[in-house]
């Protein structure tokens, strides 16, 4: 009862810190290979201490990004509703994932909501926990700001399969899609922004605390909302696009 865990290492935090750079850049890669790279750079480590350290991450081979959550049991899956169809408009689906942020002396965890139509980042939340409490308050932040979307997409990890999130949703009347088991596409365009989150930000520094980590980040997203222009977004901001297809919306409804 008076046990106290061991604190992570400044090594093992390194090593963490380098297999999510690989893994983003070569999401196929296993311990084995992921192993290989780091000894080739220089750090000597073994499969078996890769394979603890992409566990306490949640990282595993042919998954774009971490799976930080793993499924409830006993809790509702919902099919995907995204195939095959046509985002053009503000509003007409949002999604969510969580990835891991390494920092100087630890790591914490980002959820970001985004529509779709426009790639905004609608709201977001930074937590050195992976409990429910950091999710549902962007959901709940985003339907506030911005009303609600028709369609919310999620993969099927345990916060977002919650009764606390999903009561939200279907408390507003809105219908809930889930990605398909290891099938990181069904979410592309948000592992689309944890590439440019971390390779033109996270990467970038090594952020001192939670507090700075939080600043630094909200100065990235106003950024990417409001300066960063997209190629596939015919070279405007996300929130050129989105406040621009919202009106077409409301019209048409």
């Amino acid at each position: 009862m008076y046990y106290k865990p061991k604190p992570i290492s400044f090594k093992d935090l390194e090593l963490m810190r380098l297999i999510d750079e690989i893994h983003l850049r070569l999401p196929f890669y296993g311990s084995r290979r992921i192993r290989d790279e780091l000894n080739g750079s220089g750090h000597e480590v073994g499969r078996g201490h890769v394979s603890t350290l992409m566990r306490k991450m949640g990282i595993e081979a042919l998954y774009r990004k971490p799976r930080l959550s793993e499924p409830h049991p006993g809790h509702k899956v919902y099919p995907y509703l995204l195939r095959g169809m046509e985002i053009t408009i503000a509003n007409q689906a949002w999604s969510t994932d969580i990835t891991y942020i390494p920092m100087a002396r630890g790591f914490c965890y980002l959820i970001v909501i985004m529509d779709w139509a426009s790639r905004r980042v609608l709201s977001w939340r930074l937590s050195n926990t992976m409990d429910t409490s950091f999710c549902t308050e962007a959901l709940e932040e985003a339907i506030i700001r911005f009303g609600k979307p028709d369609i919310f997409n999620t993969d099927q990890g345990s916060q977002f399969t919650s009764e606390a999130f999903t009561g939200i949703l279907k408390a507003n009347n809105i219908q809930i899609s889930m990605d398909g088991k290891g099938r990181w596409r069904d979410n592309i365009f948000i592992e689309r922004l944890w590439r440019s989150v971390k390779y033109e930000e996270v990467y970038l520094k090594a952020y001192g605390s939670l507090v700075e980590a939080r600043q630094e980040i909200r100065n990235y997203f106003e950024f990417y909302n409001y300066r960063r222009r997209h190629q596939s977004l015919d070279k405007k901001t996300p929130d050129m696009v989105y406040w621009a297809t919202l009106p077409k919306r409301e019209t048409a409804a």
